[in-house]
Protein backbone atom coordinates (compact mmCIF):
# COMPACT_ATOMS: atom_id res chain seq x y z
CA UNK A 1 0.00 0.00 0.00
CA UNK A 2 1.58 3.06 -0.75
CA UNK A 3 2.30 5.91 1.55
CA UNK A 4 0.66 8.90 2.70
CA UNK A 5 1.06 11.68 -0.08
CA UNK A 6 4.12 13.22 0.03
CA UNK A 7 3.09 17.40 0.59
CA UNK A 8 6.65 18.25 0.05
CA UNK A 9 7.11 21.38 -2.45
CA UNK A 10 9.53 20.05 -4.62
CA UNK A 11 7.02 19.71 -7.18
CA UNK A 12 9.30 18.81 -9.99
CA UNK A 13 7.87 21.21 -13.02
CA UNK A 14 9.47 21.69 -15.88
CA UNK A 15 11.61 25.04 -15.25
CA UNK A 16 12.68 23.17 -11.31
CA UNK A 17 13.76 19.74 -12.46
CA UNK A 18 16.63 17.88 -12.38
CA UNK A 19 20.05 19.11 -10.81
CA UNK A 20 19.21 22.97 -11.47
CA UNK A 21 16.19 22.09 -8.86
CA UNK A 22 17.66 20.61 -6.59
CA UNK A 23 19.87 23.54 -6.54
CA UNK A 24 17.45 26.15 -5.84
CA UNK A 25 16.23 24.06 -3.04
CA UNK A 26 19.73 23.93 -1.37
CA UNK A 27 20.28 27.63 -1.75
CA UNK A 28 16.53 28.91 -0.58
CA UNK A 29 16.99 31.83 2.25
CA UNK A 30 14.65 31.54 5.50
CA UNK A 31 13.68 27.56 6.04
CA UNK A 32 16.22 26.69 3.47
CA UNK A 33 17.56 23.46 5.62
CA UNK A 34 13.76 22.52 6.57
CA UNK A 35 12.86 22.51 2.35
CA UNK A 36 16.21 20.43 2.35
CA UNK A 37 15.60 18.14 4.61
CA UNK A 38 12.23 17.45 3.31
CA UNK A 39 13.35 17.09 -0.28
CA UNK A 40 16.30 14.54 0.77
CA UNK A 41 13.63 12.71 2.41
CA UNK A 42 11.17 12.44 -0.75
CA UNK A 43 14.29 11.26 -2.44
CA UNK A 44 14.81 8.40 -0.44
CA UNK A 45 11.31 7.99 -0.28
CA UNK A 46 11.57 7.49 -4.30
CA UNK A 47 14.71 5.69 -4.26
CA UNK A 48 13.23 2.95 -1.57
CA UNK A 49 10.23 2.67 -3.72
CA UNK A 50 12.21 2.27 -6.75
CA UNK A 51 14.08 -0.42 -5.04
CA UNK A 52 11.08 -2.06 -4.12
CA UNK A 53 9.63 -2.03 -7.69
CA UNK A 54 12.41 -3.16 -10.15
CA UNK A 55 12.88 -6.13 -7.27
CA UNK A 56 9.56 -7.64 -7.62
CA UNK A 57 8.93 -6.19 -11.61
CA UNK A 58 12.25 -5.94 -13.01
CA UNK A 59 13.64 -3.22 -14.50
CA UNK A 60 12.17 -3.26 -17.97
CA UNK A 61 8.22 -3.37 -16.42
CA UNK A 62 8.55 -1.28 -13.25
CA UNK A 63 6.85 2.53 -14.14
CA UNK A 64 7.91 5.94 -12.55
CA UNK A 65 4.37 6.11 -12.57
CA UNK A 66 3.98 2.98 -9.85
CA UNK A 67 7.17 3.81 -8.41
CA UNK A 68 5.71 7.75 -7.61
CA UNK A 69 2.23 6.44 -6.60
CA UNK A 70 4.33 3.90 -4.12
CA UNK A 71 6.41 6.53 -2.37
CA UNK A 72 3.35 8.05 -1.88
CA UNK A 73 4.50 11.09 -4.41
CA UNK A 74 3.81 13.19 -7.75
CA UNK A 75 4.96 11.67 -10.64
CA UNK A 76 6.64 15.37 -10.73
CA UNK A 77 8.34 15.32 -7.45
CA UNK A 78 9.79 12.01 -8.70
CA UNK A 79 11.42 14.33 -11.97
CA UNK A 80 12.51 16.82 -9.91
CA UNK A 81 15.03 14.42 -7.90
CA UNK A 82 15.15 11.85 -11.42
CA UNK A 83 14.85 12.87 -14.77
CA UNK A 84 15.13 8.98 -16.04
CA UNK A 85 13.99 5.80 -15.11
CA UNK A 86 18.27 4.74 -16.10
CA UNK A 87 18.64 7.50 -13.36
CA UNK A 88 16.68 6.26 -10.59
CA UNK A 89 18.38 2.54 -11.08
CA UNK A 90 21.58 3.88 -10.85
CA UNK A 91 20.51 5.15 -7.17
CA UNK A 92 19.29 2.28 -6.17
CA UNK A 93 22.34 0.15 -7.04
CA UNK A 94 24.58 3.14 -5.59
CA UNK A 95 22.11 2.61 -2.57
CA UNK A 96 23.53 -0.94 -2.34
CA UNK A 97 27.02 -0.28 -2.67
CA UNK A 98 26.75 2.15 0.59
CA UNK A 99 25.08 -0.66 2.65
CA UNK A 100 27.39 -3.13 1.19
CA UNK A 101 30.68 -1.24 2.18
CA UNK A 102 28.90 -0.27 5.39
CA UNK A 103 28.25 -3.75 6.64
CA UNK A 104 31.70 -4.83 5.72
CA UNK A 105 33.14 -1.47 7.66
CA UNK A 106 31.11 -2.73 10.57
CA UNK A 107 32.35 -5.91 10.67
CA UNK A 108 35.95 -5.54 10.07
CA UNK A 109 35.14 -2.74 13.04
CA UNK A 110 34.22 -5.81 15.79
CA UNK A 111 37.92 -6.95 15.26
CA UNK A 112 36.91 -10.51 13.00
CA UNK A 113 39.75 -11.88 10.62
CA UNK A 114 39.77 -11.45 7.30
CA UNK A 115 38.21 -14.45 6.34
CA UNK A 116 36.04 -14.54 9.52
CA UNK A 117 34.76 -11.27 8.01
CA UNK A 118 34.12 -12.62 4.23
CA UNK A 119 32.05 -15.45 5.88
CA UNK A 120 29.69 -12.89 7.85
CA UNK A 121 29.52 -10.83 4.81
CA UNK A 122 28.29 -13.78 2.63
CA UNK A 123 25.38 -14.08 6.06
CA UNK A 124 24.64 -10.22 5.52
CA UNK A 125 23.98 -10.59 1.62
CA UNK A 126 22.12 -13.92 2.57
CA UNK A 127 19.68 -11.69 5.47
CA UNK A 128 19.34 -8.46 3.58
CA UNK A 129 18.17 -10.16 0.11
CA UNK A 130 15.21 -10.68 2.10
CA UNK A 131 15.15 -7.15 4.17
CA UNK A 132 16.56 -4.84 2.13
CA UNK A 133 15.07 -4.41 -1.24
CA UNK A 134 17.93 -1.92 -2.53
CA UNK A 135 20.10 -5.56 -2.23
CA UNK A 136 18.08 -7.75 -4.71
CA UNK A 137 16.84 -4.92 -6.72
CA UNK A 138 20.78 -4.22 -7.25
CA UNK A 139 21.16 -8.12 -8.65
CA UNK A 140 18.61 -7.58 -10.80
CA UNK A 141 19.09 -4.18 -12.51
CA UNK A 142 22.54 -5.23 -13.27
CA UNK A 143 21.71 -8.35 -14.82
CA UNK A 144 18.43 -6.96 -17.40
CA UNK A 145 20.70 -3.63 -17.79
CA UNK A 146 24.16 -5.25 -18.73
CA UNK A 147 25.66 -3.30 -21.08
CA UNK A 148 23.21 -0.21 -20.96
CA UNK A 149 25.43 2.80 -20.86
CA UNK A 150 23.31 5.04 -19.28
CA UNK A 151 24.17 3.14 -15.56
CA UNK A 152 27.88 3.27 -14.65
CA UNK A 153 27.16 1.02 -11.94
CA UNK A 154 27.57 -2.87 -11.60
CA UNK A 155 26.56 -3.93 -8.49
CA UNK A 156 27.24 -7.53 -8.86
CA UNK A 157 31.05 -6.60 -10.26
CA UNK A 158 30.89 -4.35 -6.80
CA UNK A 159 29.78 -7.58 -4.73
CA UNK A 160 32.40 -9.67 -6.32
CA UNK A 161 34.84 -7.15 -5.44
CA UNK A 162 34.03 -7.17 -1.79
CA UNK A 163 34.35 -10.48 -1.87
CA UNK A 164 37.75 -11.36 -3.49
CA UNK A 165 39.29 -8.09 -1.80
CA UNK A 166 38.21 -10.01 1.59
CA UNK A 167 40.04 -13.21 0.20
CA UNK A 168 43.23 -11.46 -1.02
CA UNK A 169 43.27 -9.83 2.74
CA UNK A 170 42.77 -13.49 4.53
CA UNK A 171 46.18 -14.39 1.80
CA UNK A 172 47.93 -12.26 2.83
CA UNK A 173 47.19 -12.74 7.11
CA UNK A 174 48.17 -15.95 6.08
CA UNK A 175 45.08 -17.80 7.10
CA UNK A 176 44.69 -19.62 3.75
CA UNK A 177 46.84 -22.83 2.89
CA UNK A 178 50.16 -22.20 1.27
CA UNK A 179 49.75 -24.64 -1.29
CA UNK A 180 47.11 -24.60 -4.10
CA UNK A 181 46.50 -22.01 -7.56
CA UNK A 182 45.22 -18.45 -6.04
CA UNK A 183 43.11 -18.22 -9.51
CA UNK A 184 41.42 -21.31 -8.99
CA UNK A 185 40.84 -20.18 -4.81
CA UNK A 186 39.28 -17.06 -5.48
CA UNK A 187 37.63 -18.56 -9.15
CA UNK A 188 35.52 -21.28 -6.30
CA UNK A 189 35.10 -18.45 -3.41
CA UNK A 190 33.87 -16.27 -6.27
CA UNK A 191 31.20 -18.66 -7.40
CA UNK A 192 30.06 -19.58 -4.37
CA UNK A 193 29.26 -16.10 -3.08
CA UNK A 194 27.68 -15.41 -6.62
CA UNK A 195 25.50 -18.68 -5.76
CA UNK A 196 24.04 -17.07 -2.75
CA UNK A 197 21.90 -14.58 -4.49
CA UNK A 198 20.76 -17.48 -7.09
CA UNK A 199 19.66 -19.45 -4.11
CA UNK A 200 17.09 -16.66 -2.58
CA UNK A 201 16.00 -15.63 -6.22
CA UNK A 202 14.52 -19.13 -5.82
CA UNK A 203 12.24 -18.15 -3.15
CA UNK A 204 13.30 -20.15 -0.57
CA UNK A 205 12.61 -19.54 3.23
CA UNK A 206 15.38 -17.48 4.83
CA UNK A 207 16.11 -19.75 7.48
CA UNK A 208 16.86 -22.51 4.67
CA UNK A 209 18.82 -19.96 2.87
CA UNK A 210 20.91 -19.48 6.17
CA UNK A 211 21.66 -23.21 6.58
CA UNK A 212 22.90 -23.45 2.90
CA UNK A 213 25.38 -20.45 3.18
CA UNK A 214 26.50 -21.97 6.56
CA UNK A 215 26.90 -25.77 4.94
CA UNK A 216 28.46 -23.60 2.02
CA UNK A 217 31.35 -22.71 4.43
CA UNK A 218 31.84 -26.41 6.28
CA UNK A 219 32.70 -27.70 3.11
CA UNK A 220 34.71 -24.60 1.63
CA UNK A 221 36.63 -24.14 4.99
CA UNK A 222 38.64 -27.31 5.09
CA UNK A 223 39.50 -26.45 1.60
CA UNK A 224 40.90 -23.30 1.95
CA UNK A 225 42.65 -23.22 5.53
CA UNK A 226 45.63 -25.16 6.94
CA UNK A 227 44.14 -28.69 8.03
CA UNK A 228 42.38 -28.40 11.81
CA UNK A 229 42.15 -24.51 10.97
CA UNK A 230 38.65 -24.59 10.13
CA UNK A 231 37.38 -25.30 13.38
CA UNK A 232 38.62 -21.64 14.23
CA UNK A 233 35.87 -20.17 12.45
CA UNK A 234 32.20 -19.21 13.02
CA UNK A 235 30.11 -20.76 10.14
CA UNK A 236 26.73 -19.51 11.40
CA UNK A 237 24.98 -16.06 11.49
CA UNK A 238 27.27 -13.22 13.43
CA UNK A 239 26.34 -12.56 17.18
CA UNK A 240 24.05 -10.06 17.84
CA UNK A 241 27.01 -7.27 19.23
CA UNK A 242 29.42 -7.98 16.43
CA UNK A 243 26.97 -7.79 13.65
CA UNK A 244 26.14 -4.74 10.99
CA UNK A 245 23.11 -2.85 11.26
CA UNK A 246 20.26 -4.59 9.38
CA UNK A 247 19.61 -1.63 7.44
CA UNK A 248 22.42 0.58 7.10
CA UNK A 249 21.88 4.49 8.27
CA UNK A 250 22.57 5.57 4.87
CA UNK A 251 23.17 9.73 4.60
CA UNK A 252 23.02 9.85 0.89
CA UNK A 253 23.32 7.85 -2.65
CA UNK A 254 26.22 9.61 -4.09
CA UNK A 255 29.41 7.75 -2.19
CA UNK A 256 31.49 6.23 -4.20
CA UNK A 257 31.71 2.26 -4.80
CA UNK A 258 34.79 0.24 -4.47
CA UNK A 259 36.20 0.50 -8.14
CA UNK A 260 38.88 -2.18 -7.53
CA UNK A 261 38.99 -5.23 -10.24
CA UNK A 262 36.56 -8.14 -9.52
CA UNK A 263 39.34 -10.67 -9.69
CA UNK A 264 43.40 -10.16 -8.83
CA UNK A 265 44.44 -13.11 -11.44
CA UNK A 266 46.51 -15.68 -10.18
CA UNK A 267 49.51 -13.68 -8.95
CA UNK A 268 50.52 -14.43 -6.02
Amino acid sequence: MAAARDTDTDTGNAAGTGARGRKRARTTGRGGSAVQERSERTRRKLVHAGAEMFHRNGYANATLLEIASFAGVTKGALYFHFASKDELAEAVQLRGCELLREAVRELRASGSSPLQTLVDTTHWLALNLREEPAIPASFRITKECAGLPALATDFHRIWLAEVCGLLCEARDAGELRAEGRWESIESLVAAAACGIEALAATGMPYAELQRRVSGLWSLLLPSLVPEGAERQFRLGMPDPDTAPRRVADVRGESAHCPSRPVFSGSSA
